[in-house]
């Protein structure tokens, strides 16, 4: 049975948040912080893993990360300050 995560990455001053899916966490995570795929979280720096959360299914990882994009950044921040309240990197590589 495979895990889906949906996740949230920031840069250092947490002013920009990037919200996604994927399969594999630990490489996802590894290819945000290396800057090897260009994009939004390159350009704005996004390496810090401050959220995540996991499923069986894709189709609700989808419909999560969805859900979440749609969210104002106030309730992003409650959720985020509900499991980790000192918006520290809780990926296994911290900077």
């Amino acid at each position: 049975m495979r895990i889906y995560f949906v996740y949230i990455m920031s840069n250092i001053g947490r002013t920009v948040l990037y919200i996604g899916v994927t399969n594999n966490l630990e490489r996802r995570v590894q290819e945000h912080k290396s800057f090897s795929i260009p994009g939004f979280t390159s350009r704005y720096r996004c390496i810090d893993l401050i959220y995540f959360e996991d499923t069986n299914s894709i189709i609700e990882a989808i419909s999560r990360e969805k859900q979440l994009k749609s969210w104002r950044r106030d309730k992003k921040e409650a959720l985020i300050n509900k499991l980790n309240p000192g918006l520290m990197d809780l990926s296994a590589n911290p900077r």
